[in-house]
């Protein structure tokens, strides 16, 4: 399985990305937008700084004791009437849901929004075997009627497209034939997902934080289709990360509120849902078989080594929202399902470095991401320590940029080589310069001109500066 969502070039996925005009428009608005809200809810809630400090602590906590509350989560699950699956791989997990659908001659699957049922690939997994899969989630149906276009956003995954593209797929597709209106268009999504629902044979959810304790599973939501896809079908399947746990509902409090303000700036969504296994005698809805499955997949691989704070991520997509280099490329450049800061430093780890090497290069190291997670991972410190694993261990780095660094190496530490090298500079620059700017770059710095100028070397170099400051009687 691969959380690959294209095929293109990392550098062509950039530049044909660059090139959307509409994408980088809807993404700056919405990032401004997201984080003015965010600003406005997290400084009601006095000192959020401590708060941030707060919610690091729950989550390396529990990642320092994960077995701990694995098992207790487990056993109260079970006590429950739940049944509980560990999935070492992608392939494990989605094969062990594919024989649930198959042991219940599932001829239709509704899905609530999940990244890690994204990252298992869960859906061609059922379509493969005939069982059809809807989402209800209204972005990532959008995205599933547009011919399974991948989502570019962890929270807002339909962002690239405008409602005039939305009104023109539902007319393609789904026989729709009022105007461009967000209503309109809504509405007729819902009555199109309302006999969904209703005919399913099971649904699945993901989960923003289970709790150990009592074997619950929290879903925070704005929409509603999640209680939905849990409450009518007769068999549910919830499908979490490893990580994605807390040890009481104290924490998960603290936790949804600091989702809810640093996903969509908001105090509390909707909708925060708790489900605790089947439904029992009495109770008027809910599914009658309960199954968690508990997806690992590379993460225990990052526990306990210098990647692991990156699994206390609680899926806000808080530095997407701040990410210079997001706000230009979108979602899609990253080529994963996974995208912006956290992206670039979780799909490589999944992923591995053949498939997403390119990744931690996508950022500035401005930090910007690391001050804006409600859980305080050091998303820059961990992108700059994949570029050294890359060069250092993996070898990764480019001949070309190998070879143009030792000779740096070279010059750089003979006095007599940097000497004549900065002499020349000048000279050799001066057809690639206008003016005191090099406008027109070579090799790796031709990316760089391509959109802005790269300060001329002088002739007067510092060292002759230096040399010549106090003569003439100058101070």
């Amino acid at each position: 399985m691969s959380m690959k969502t294209s095929s293109v070039e990392f550098k062509s996925r950039v530049k044909s990305e660059l090139q959307n005009e509409f994408m980088r428009g809807a993404v700056s608005k919405a990032q401004e937008t997201i984080q003015g809200r965010k600003n406005a809810v997290t400084d009601e809630m006095g000192n959020w700084e401590e708060w941030r400090s707060h919610g690091e602590e729950i989550r390396q906590h529990v990642l320092e004791n994960l077995d701990y509350y694995l098992y207790e989560l487990s056993e109260n699950v079970a006590k429950r009437g739940g049944h509980v699956f560990f999935a070492k791989t992608a392939e494990e997990a989605s094969t062990y849901i594919e024989e649930i659908a198959k042991k219940k001659n599932a001829k239709k699957v509704v899905k609530a929004k999940s990244m890690v049922t994204e990252e298992i690939s869960l859906n061609q997994k059922l379509e493969g075997t005939g069982c059809k899969v809807i989402e209800t989630d209204l972005g990532e149906y959008i995205l599933q009627v547009d011919d399974h276009d991948p989502p570019s956003h962890i929270v807002v995954p339909a962002l690239h497209k405008n409602k005039e593209q939305i009104r023109d797929v539902f007319a393609k597709k789904l026989n729709y034939t009022n105007t461009e209106r967000p209503e309109e268009l809504a509405w007729h999504a819902r009555q199109v997902l309302r006999e969904e629902y209703l005919t399913a044979d099971i649904g699945i959810t993901g989960c923003n934080f289970a709790v150990a304790e009592t074997g619950s599973i929290t879903l925070v939501t704005n929409e509603g289709n999640a209680d939905l896809v849990a409450a009518l079908p007769k068999t549910q399947i919830v499908v979490m990360g490893m990580e994605r746990i807390v040890p009481t509902f104290d924490e998960m409090e603290v936790l949804v509120g600091m989702l809810t303000r640093s996903a969509v700036g908001q105090k509390l969504t909707s909708y925060v849902t708790t489900l605790t296994g089947p439904k029992e005698a009495g109770d008027v809805d809910g599914p009658e078989e309960f199954h968690l499955v508990i997806v690992d997949n590379g993460r225990s691989d990052i526990l306990g080594g210098e990647f692991q704070s990156v699994l206390q991520c609680i899926r806000c997509a808080a530095c997407v929202n701040v990410c210079p280099v997001y706000r230009q490329v979108g979602g899609h450049s990253y080529g994963s399902i996974y995208s912006g800061p956290i992206g670039a430093v979780l799909s490589p780890l999944l992923g591995g470095y053949d498939e997403f090497k390119e990744l931690p290069y996508a950022s500035t190291l401005c930090a910007a991401c690391t001050d804006a997670c409600p859980v305080k991972i050091p998303l820059h410190e961990l992108l700059h320590k994949h570029r050294q694993v890359i060069v250092e261990r993996e070898g990764k780095a480019p001949v070309s940029e190998k070879l143009i660094f030792k000779a740096f190496g070279l010059g750089a530490a003979s006095p007599a080589l940097y000497n004549i090298g900065s002499k020349m500079a000048p000279a050799l620059t001066k057809p690639l310069s206008k003016g005191d700017k090099i406008t027109k770059g070579v090799g790796l710095i031709k990316e760089w001109t391509d959109i802005r100028d790269f300060p001329a070397p002088t002739k007067e170099r510092f060292r002759d500066w230096y040399k010549n400051r106090d003569k003439g009687g100058k101070s």
